[in-house]
């Protein structure tokens, strides 16, 4: 059942979003080559609390991190580890954060130092494709219009869509209907109505759509071992334009003070 949020929801929701949003920007000073992605994962759940706010992931279902982190081939929900990330890794962060009873949500992929130049082109498209999405979340269209405009953006650059994992909606749950896949046709799915809150976030791939879930049911990497990229933003569709309640700039903030 898809919940329509009222303006008092939203406006609480987008404080749970501003959170997770700082809260990424506060990583973002940390990720460069000789730092483990658990003091990554230990200084985002340290803000989190620090800020009034609890860290969404950790124990959900058991999950051992409040990020989920994604290095280089890892698509979705890594694991935090003693892995000291060098030059040239992706890393992708993913972060969920409870605040006044609602959650928000947000994943950026950050290259670590220098990167190859495909990779790099990976980056820039999934992040372009979630603008895209974003562009097409108008009230009145549908959940396949969303997905369509990802897909098509990322497969005409010649990359795959993962499609075993989604978006989703987003509130006082963390995940909350409808799904919001990544790839799929124009005009399908439920109404895009106002009030509705939702988290869009592309996973693409270098090589292969196809994924391996690892022994542990929760990590997931690519089949083939190249990299994926993971961007997300959490939104809310209005009457006119969508509403992006999340944001990349304390991100983009923390990388310009390093170079």
């Amino acid at each position: 059942m898809i919940y329509l949020k009222t303006a008092e929801e939203i406006e609480k929701l987008a404080k749970a979003c501003d959170l997770v949003s700082r809260t990424l920007g506060e990583v973002a000073k940390w990720v460069v080559p000789g730092v483990s992605t658990l003091k990554l994962d230990t200084i985002a759940r340290e803000f989190i609390l620090d800020n009034g706010g609890k860290p969404s992931c950790l124990g959900y279902h058991g999950f051992p991190g409040t990020l989920c982190i994604e290095v280089n081939e890892m698509v979705v929900h890594g694991f935090p580890s003693d892995y000291v990330l060098k030059e040239g890794d992706i890393v992708g962060t993913d972060c969920v954060a409870e605040l006044d009873g609602f959650h928000g949500d947000s994943c950026y992929t950050f290259p670590v130092g220098e990167i190859d130049e495909k990779t790099a082109a990976l980056l820039r498209v999934t992040k372009e494709s979630l603008y895209k999405g974003i562009e097409a979340a108008k009230a009145g269209k549908r959940i396949g219009d969303i997905s369509n405009a990802v897909q098509t953006y990322c497969e005409h650059h010649g990359y795959s869509v993962v499609r075993e994992m989604c978006g989703h909606g987003i509130g006082k749950s963390m995940h909350e209907d409808p799904e919001v896949p990544n790839y799929g046709r124009r005009g399908i799915g439920p109404v895009l109505k106002p009030g509705m809150c939702i988290a869009i976030e592309p996973m693409i791939n270098l090589g292969s759509k196809n994924i391996v879930v690892m022994r542990d049911g929760w990590q997931c990497r690519t089949k083939d071992r190249k990299p994926s990229a993971h961007f997300e933003h959490t939104i809310v569709i209005t009457d006119s334009e969508p509403r992006i309640l999340t944001t990349f700039n304390y991100i983009e903030e923390s990388l310009a003070k390093r170079q």
